[in-house]
């Protein structure tokens, strides 16, 4: 696959380049077309051609991450009006037992989930319209696809960027990319949350020792 659009794509300006990975990454939720053609593969191999100088690296980030969250929103607000409908179609009705799993996770987690689904080509593709139908609300929904948005888009664009010529490692190894950065996302909200409480029972030990009497007065107030 990779390959592949790199031939098509090296045979375009670089203009025509900028249209066709923004209407991909844009498609990717808002059309469900990432059920075809996962939104990273086109990014990777954008990040191809931005490493042979055919288009700007920078400008490529953005115009990905900005294309990744028009796109979300707008698959965002298909799911508010027509999830019901949606969940009929054939190729969602086919996973449909996947979709009722991600809308418990989207219950329970909430915008946690909504950050992390970027990360997986499938939640990728239908988390938007799972918020949408869930109600949750937009803003929201924008906070937490904005930051994943920027992190996936920035990550997958350099990843291609920097692989170069390594085409056919790029696609095999870009799953476990995204796998290897959400993990290490999660490591580092959790580290922070352990350093965030640590730091609040080392305020709160201070406190008493400062305070011997303060527990017990406030008991009795």
């Amino acid at each position: 696959m990779v390959s592949f659009l790199v031939d098509k794509l090296q045979h375009l300006s670089g203009g025509l380049v900028y249209t066709v990975v923004a209407l991909l990454v844009f498609g990717e939720a808002a059309l469900f077309i990432g059920f075809v053609l996962p939104g990273e593969t086109s990014v990777i191999v954008a990040g191809v051609v931005a490493s042979q100088g055919r288009v700007n690296v920078v400008a490529l980030c953005a115009l990905v991450v900005v294309a990744a969250i028009i796109g979300d929103s707008v698959g965002y607000e298909v799911g508010r009006h027509y999830g019901k409908n949606l969940m009929t179609l054939p190729i969602l009705n086919r996973r449909h037992a996947e979709l009722e799993r991600a809308l418990e996770g989207l219950k329970r987690r909430g915008v946690i989930y909504v950050f992390i689904g970027r990360f997986t080509a499938f939640l990728r593709a239908v988390m938007p319209g799972l918020a949408g139908m869930s109600r949750m609300r937009y803003r929201r929904f924008l906070a937490a696809n904005a930051s994943g948005a920027l992190i996936w888009g920035v990550s997958f664009t350099l990843l291609g960027y920097f692989a170069g010529s390594a085409l056919t490692s790029i696609e095999k190894y870009s799953g476990w990319a995204g796998t290897s950065l959400l993990v290490l996302i999660v490591v580092a909200l959790v580290a922070y949350y352990f350093i965030k409480k640590r730091r609040k029972t080392s305020t709160e030990a201070v406190w008493k020792l400062e305070h011997p009497g303060g527990d017990s007065e406030q008991s009795a107030q």
